[in-house]
């Protein structure tokens, strides 16, 4: 369905961005930070089987065009449910029920399964932001009356994007991840050097056991990984989700893996651990994705339980690897207050909300500024507890 706003733009609703051609989109995502816009990134979510209705994540994208022009872009899906977000709203989901309202489906923009900021509506820069903002808000209201959808929600959004959305009437909601910052490192010592004697002496006392059990981890990037190890990538997050059983998060599918090799390796960085004897197949691996100066830890698995493997992969290993490779800051993934322990901060990100039901907006907006408020102090504490050396004043 394709609706005429004015004589050179026009807006459509497509439910896949594979109708979107590759280089038209990318003009617009390859630009911002995040690597999690990208078309082959969200493509392969698509392709993949990952993201998809059966999945509940019915791809809804919202393209604007002037002419023949991609101008803007907005990725968008309807949600039966809330799994895979990681932003957890099922307080709200329980009002609403409690209140007699349906409070799915809901339309939802955020890179399926990536709890990592950055989200925002993709806009050409010859265009006025805030109007063409605007015109895609108003585009989805219209699109949620017309579909008795009960909200609209962006998650993890681009700090430098939220008061325009904020100017359009979203509601902001504070929340916190562990973000590695890099001050100034020029090594690894540098980094260790940041703690208190306690705690370096325990993250080498960590790394020192992955040493004693044998093991090398090899960090591999781009065309440096052999094909095989995106499969047994897909194995080792397999194994992973299934010890959570319900909580797992197994979201993405064998073959989302085996694509990346095709074509988003670039953007890969694995770390594997191999012991002495076979120095072919790894016994764990972590997968994360880079790009400029930004480093994203996603998922990790081994299949032997070996003291501290994981702190290594997951942390240790990546951060020394981001050092010598000029990253400046390096979100591991969701969850985890043992991230602080290792040198991740509580950083806000905030996700923007708006319910077409008049009594669940108005209860947002009585007590959202409270919320926000408690998460704050967490913040706080958390980050009054960081094992970091007292800094001169």
């Amino acid at each position: 369905m394709v609706e005429q706003l004015k004589p050179s733009y026009s807006v459509a609703w497509i439910n896949k961005i594979a109708s979107v051609p590759q280089s038209e989109w990318d003009a617009l995502a390859l630009p911002l930070k995040t690597p999690f816009l990208e078309w082959e990134w969200l493509n392969n979510m698509e392709t993949s089987g990952s993201a998809t209705a059966k999945a509940g994540w019915l791809p809804n994208h919202l393209i604007v065009w002037r002419d023949r022009q991609l101008i803007a872009a907005a990725p968008l899906y309807i949600k039966g449910h809330s799994y895979g977000e990681f932003v957890f709203d099922h307080q709200w989901a329980d009002l609403a029920h409690r209140l007699g309202i349906e409070y799915y489906p809901k339309l939802l923009g955020m890179s399926p399964f990536t709890p990592a900021e950055g989200y925002r509506f993709l806009i050409a820069p010859s265009e006025d932001e805030d109007e063409m903002t605007g015109l895609m808000v108003n585009a989805i209201d219209h699109f949620c009356a017309r579909n008795s959808i009960s909200g609209s929600h962006f998650l993890y959004v681009d700090p430098a994007w939220r008061p325009i959305l904020e100017r359009h009437g979203f509601t902001s909601w504070l929340h916190h991840s562990y973000i590695w910052q890099n001050n100034g490192f020029d090594s690894f010592d540098d980094y260790l050097g940041a703690f208190n004697a306690n705690q370096r002496r325990n993250i080498k006392r960590e790394r020192k056991a992955v040493e004693k059990a044998g093991l090398r981890l090899l960090t591999l990037t781009g065309d440096e990984i052999p094909k095989p190890l995106f499969s047994k990538m897909y194995s080792f997050y397999e194994n992973t989700c299934d010890k959570f059983g319900w909580w797992g998060s197994k979201y993405l599918t064998k073959r989302f893996f085996e694509q990346l090799h095709h074509n988003y390796r670039h953007r890969v960085l694995f770390v594997a651990a191999y012991t002495e004897a076979d120095e072919r197949q790894p016994i764990g691996m972590s997968f994360c994705i880079t790009k400029g100066d930004q480093l994203y830890g996603r998922y990790w698995g081994s299949f032997d339980e070996i003291d501290c493997l994981h702190f290594d992969a997951c942390y240790y290993t990546p951060i020394d690897w981001a050092v010598n490779h000029g990253i400046q800051t390096f979100d591991p993934g969701a969850g985890g207050r043992h991230k602080k322990r290792r040198g991740f901060p509580a950083t806000p990100n905030h996700s923007l909300h708006r319910f077409y039901n008049q009594r669940l907006s108005q209860v947002l907006r009585s007590y959202i500024g409270e919320i926000n408020e408690m998460e704050r102090r967490e913040i706080d504490a958390i980050n009054q507890d960081l094992p970091f050396s007292p800094q001169p004043s």
